[in-house]
């Protein structure tokens, strides 16, 4: 095996929302990788950059990039900017997104925008601009990673909006990958099933829930950040590169049972 292949030394990777759970995993496991990463989001990345520095060659950089991501123009600007900064971005992974949770009968428009906005519209936004510079380059290449989700492919209840817009990266996923394979931009997407997060601690605390998830899962365990993280890897390295427009179901069997 030529484990170069599966290498992101010397690469430089946007990953969004990465000051947390899944986006921290993937990170970190860019940094496991060799790469170099730029967190952006709203919130301080400094645990991440913390570990970061502890698993990470002294060769190596996190640096973030604050922004508010339910402001697609400012996150689309975002890539010029940091692409004239820190040099050409190998790859971006669309990580950030929120949730908000009502009865379809009673779901607000803002709950419906606001998670519109920054899992779907800022996602497509982000990756437009980021294929505008990768297109330019005399040897165009560049990797985008979409977070998707087992909502991608399942109804769920009372989450309108999030289901919505999961199914929406799905889509758009394909979309991309059939508009820019032939340009050097490979789009693929990871569905995480379900991850210890902060997000998730409520379901995990609750020994009904938590039993019942789990007698879903074939693996018999919840999954934790690094999985999807790898994952990430995979698809940000050249191992991948004949992959485009797939979505990798990260869930211990979840959809397969």
């Amino acid at each position: 095996m030529d484990l170069s292949a599966f290498s992101l030394k010397g690469k430089t990777i946007i990953v969004t929302g990465a000051n947390t759970g899944i986006g921290q995993g993937i990170a970190l496991a860019i940094g496991r990788a060799g790469g170099n990463v730029i967190g952006v989001g709203r919130s301080s990345m400094d645990e991440t950059a913390t570990l970061f520095a502890q698993i990470a060659g002294s060769e190596q950089s996190f640096a973030e990039s604050l922004l508010n991501l339910s402001d697609h123009k400012a996150a689309a600007s975002m890539i010029d900017a940091v692409w004239d900064k820190h040099g050409p971005i190998a790859g971006v992974v669309n990580n950030a997104g929120i949730i908000r949770r009502n009865d379809a009968l009673d779901f607000t428009e803002d709950d419906w925008d606001a998670v519109m906005d920054i899992n779907l519209k800022t996602a497509f936004f982000i990756s437009q601009a980021y294929a505008r510079r990768v297109v330019a380059l005399p040897e165009p290449k560049g990797k985008i990673v979409n977070i998707a989700s087992m909502l991608s492919f399942q109804g769920g209840i009372r989450v309108a909006s999030y289901t919505a817009s999961k199914s929406g990266i799905l889509g758009l996923t394909r979309l991309l990958a059939c508009e820019w394979a032939q340009r050097g931009i490979n789009v693929n997407a990871i569905a995480p099933g379900y991850i210890e997060t902060n997000n998730t601690e409520a379901l995990r605390n609750d020994p009904e829930r938590n039993a019942a998830i789990l007698g879903r899962i074939p693996a018999g365990r919840w999954g934790e950040p690094s999985d999807i993280g790898d994952a990430a890897v995979f698809l940000l390295a050249r191992a991948s590169d004949y992959m485009h427009g797939a979505v990798v179901p990260v869930d211990g069997g979840w959809l397969a049972r």
